[in-house]
């Protein structure tokens, strides 16, 4: 209740350890095959602790890696041979089978939307949840603005396994991460060999080779090299190539005695398409919607994107015209060095990375849908016509509005065209932890210091756009002529910028600064562990802002010439315009306090239980831009929307014996979130709770295995400070049950199995009217070794074709019968060949 009367007060501005899963180790592993051993180690051996048989050391979010049956945390971990089998196109898809992970994968490579055992979804990305790669955070902020932690991430054969947290320890060992970690672990060179795979895809346009090679350069040093690079059309139908590019990763290691040093380098430079909004028909009731394709276009295969639709003319963050691809480009170049040194009884590890990242975002952030034949009126131009701008046909008139594509359909498109000048970030983690002998016992004591700056600087130049619904990567853009013969449209173009608004033209000139020293205390009693950790994060946010929205009779709109001709067209006469030389300034601190206190007793070899409770943090970074909460000299209307608090309890019993593994956990969770609403744009200022049981397990038998995770999950709006309609509500993206399941069969020749996946309904919106319907995917592999060291491999993502719909941004029924949706791809096939050496 710390903000109630503080938002109350700002309502009229805003007109915002429990069970571990072993899914992939030791014992829910299939019989190794000699092909399959340079990827079987999850984490660098050659630094791991001695391990126990049947022991699985675990490492991320936690002090000092521990058998998980020791540890009282929830995690998980594929292997990169389990995630060759899973079909993900993209990093999302790697986390749908994570237990306790809702992972929206709807929108391509990148942007996609995470979140984790019931914290809210409000807007996009992952708010709670940290995506990792090798020990540091990708992007320190997981939610920022069409810029999410995923888009600058790839898996290819450098992947040696992904590790993930769940609550617990998470809150004090990464900053920004409450929910959990998930860690994408890159393989070391430690298991000497190379692989060189190439991939097609067999239904759809995809060509892709990836390679990797790690050995010892001496007895002492070692390397590990590879990549991938890809081409193609993609998973849906463009008419032209959308996915092009690769990435390659270099590291050196030095072992000496006592610890060792690695050097560590990335190159990534990919382009790929955003899907995002897509058009649905819809029949029924709010409670009991049938959703469906639209004639001529179907939203598991086809997109707004398409071959007369490939760029887009808007202004740069200097007021230049600026042509932009409708692709998304990620680029990052990154350097770093990790190490592990023993000094004075004290092992010190070091984590380092500097990241340079830039890119761009382009993708139909928002659509509105009508009948073509109301175009005209609709679009200011009564009694007109609306003709062809682009494509075979552009100047034609269409005759025949309500027969177009037959669907009769057209759209107004909101073009969300954002350049990623700099995601760079710095980031360092120091700890020294020691193991004392206290009266026979093991005390385990940690201390360390992280710190980072993650720059913010973006420039937001969006348009809107007239296009039909035609599938087949065949669309057009539309251009609406009044009875007079004037058009309002500039070759497709609506408005260079918000129609009738002068907002979402935008500069973000921002840095944000963190540093949190932290602590951990592990007193083992014999069969009983005992652990307690802190962190405190104080940071700063500093910088610069431009954009129409702050106001002070800034400029928003002027007439400019946008494609050159010298004439002022009727979208050209008010374009939307930075005003440079009035810039807004961003100036503020915050910190926060985050501990969490754990118990675990390992009754017996193959059987734990465990409790803890976790208090947690989460700085808010650009969410609060652009919002009456930030004041005209830079500093917070409200300090307390800095951070958003989450507390969490959880308690489970965990049991691995031969060939089975079975864990049941609980959990509560209350989260407070101040953000801003992706499908409206209002301000969110609520609190939330969540309670709910995760199952993971797994049993092998001879060739046969399965491995299954179900989460359940009640969560319930709790307070809401600008609009108390909501409160007692399920929160939208919210399912009561997701699951997952694998089972295979394996043998020294061939592998065959299947991943399902699954969700049960969920709300559009918080108002609770219109429902989501669940789904269930299958992702099906075959993989057969004619030879030692040689693999065939065909895999199908949703085989059976599913329309799997992840999110839709109507409230309620759309009069019209068409729905702003947002759907997994269709069924895809691929095809590889493998070579080990």
């Amino acid at each position: 209740m710390k903000r109630g009367t503080l938002f109350l007060a700002a309502a009229p501005l805003a007109l915002a350890t429990p069970a571990y899963a072993g899914t992939t180790a030791n014992v829910l592993s299939a019989p190794k095959v000699e092909n399959e051993a340079k990827t079987a180690e999850p984490t660098q051996e050659a630094e791991a602790p001695a391990k126990k048989a049947n022991e699985e050391v675990f490492s991320t979010g936690v002090a000092k890696g521990r058998d998980r049956l020791d540890s009282a945390t929830s995690t998980s971990s594929l292997r990169a041979s389990e995630i060759d089998k899973l079909g993900a196109r993209s990093i999302a898809e790697i986390l749908r089978d994570i237990p306790g992970i809702r992972a929206e994968a709807a929108s391509g490579e990148g942007n996609a939307n995470f979140t984790i055992r019931g914290l809210p979804l409000a807007s996009t990305g992952a708010k709670f949840l940290q995506l990792q790669e090798d020990g540091l955070p990708v992007l320190e902020f997981g939610d920022i603005s069409l810029s999410t932690a995923d888009a600058f991430l790839r898996a290819d054969l450098n992947l040696a396994a992904v590790e993930t947290i769940r609550g617990g320890s998470a809150s004090t060992f990464a900053s920004n991460s409450p929910g959990g970690i998930v860690n994408f672990i890159s393989k070391t060179g430690d298991v000497e060999g190379g692989a060189i795979q190439v991939s097609a895809g067999l239904d759809y346009d995809m060509r892709r080779v990836d390679f990797d090679y790690g050995a010892k350069i001496g007895d002492t040093l070692r390397f590990h090299v590879g990549g991938f690079w890809r081409d193609g059309e993609g998973p849906r139908a463009t008419g032209f190539k959308t996915t092009q590019g690769g990435q390659i990763k270099l590291n050196v290691t030095k072992e000496f005695d006592g610890g060792y040093i690695r050097f560590y380098g990335k190159y990534l430079d990919d382009r790929s398409p955003v899907y995002d909004v897509t058009p649905l028909a819809v029949t029924g009731s709010n409670s009991d919607p049938e959703y469906g394709a639209l004639p001529g276009f179907d939203p598991r295969k086809d997109t707004l994107f398409n071959r007369n639709f490939q760029t887009v003319t808007t202004l740069d963050g200097d007021n230049n015209v600026s042509n932009h691809e409708n692709r998304n480009h990620a680029v990052v170049k990154s350097f770093g060095l990790e190490g592990k040194f023993e000094v004075a009884g004290f092992d010190i590890t070091e984590r380092f990375r500097f990241a340079d990242i830039s890119g761009h975002y382009m993708g139909v952030n928002y659509a509105q849908f009508v009948p073509a034949a109301f175009l005209a009126p609709a679009f200011g131009a009564p009694g007109g016509t609306i003709r062809y701008a682009t494509g075979a046909n552009a100047g034609q008139t269409i005759a025949n509005p309500g027969a177009l594509n037959g669907n009769g359909l057209a759209a107004m498109l909101l073009i969300g065209d954002t350049k990623l000048n700099s995601l760079d970030n710095v980031t360092n983690d120091i700890r020294a932890s020691r193991v004392w002998n206290l009266g026979g016992n093991d005390l385990t004591t940690t201390v360390g210091l992280y710190s980072s700056h993650q720059t913010i600087d973006s420039d937001w130049a969006w348009s809107a756009v007239l296009s039909d619904i035609n599938g087949g990567g065949n669309g057009n853009l539309l251009d609406v002529v009044t009875a007079t013969n004037v058009k309002i449209t500039q070759d497709g173009v609506l408005a260079y910028g918000i129609p009738g608004s002068d907002t979402l033209h935008r500069s973000y000139r921002m840095g944000y600064t963190t540093n949190a020293p932290f602590a951990s205390v592990n007193l083992r009693l014999g069969q009983l562990a005992i652990g307690g950790s802190l962190r405190y994060d104080f940071g700063s946010a500093k910088g610069t802002l431009l954009g129409a929205e702050l106001g002070d009779g800034r400029v928003g709109t002027a007439p400019k010439d946008m494609n050159g001709d010298g004439v002022i067209s009727v979208p050209e006469m008010s374009v939307a315009v930075l005003p440079l030389t009035r810039p807004g300034v961003v100036d503020y601190d915050y910190s926060y306090l985050s501990y969490s206190v754990g118990v675990n007793w390992r009754i017996a070899e193959p059987l734990a239980v465990f409790a803890r409770y976790s208090r947690g943090g989460r700085a808010n970074a650009d969410r609060l831009l652009f919002s009456p909460i930030v004041n005209g000299d830079g500093s917070l209307l409200f300090p307390e929307a800095a951070v958003d608090t989450v507390k969490q309890a959880e308690a489970g019993v965990k049991y691995r014996n031969g060939g089975l593994t079975l864990n049941v956990t609980g959990f509560w969770a209350k989260a407070e979130d101040t953000n801003i609403d992706s499908t409206n744009g209002d301000i969110i200022a609520r609190e939330y709770k969540a309670m709910g049981a995760e199952f993971e397990g797994g049993y092998r038998a001879g060739i046969v295995s399965l491995t299954a995770g179900a989460t359940y999950t009640d969560a319930e709006i709790t307070l809401d400070y600008l609009n108390p309609a909501v409160v007692g509500n399920t929160p939208h993206h919210q399912a009561k049950l997701i699951f997952q399941a694998t089972p295979q069969i394996v043998t020294d020749r061939f592998n065959v199995g299947a991943t399902f996946i699954g969700t049960t309904s969920s709300y559009a919106t918080d108002s609770n009217e219109l429902k989501v319907p669940g789904f269930v995917t299958t992702n099906a592999f075959v993989q057969f070794r004619p030879v030692d060291r040689v693999t065939l491999a065909v895999n199908a993502s949703n085989l059976f074709d599913v329309l799997a719909i992840t999110a839709v941004d109507d409230a309620t029924l759309p009069a019209g019968g068409v729905a702003k949706g947002h759907v997994l791809n269709g069924r895809t096939i691929s095809a590889s060949v493998r070579f080990d050496f």
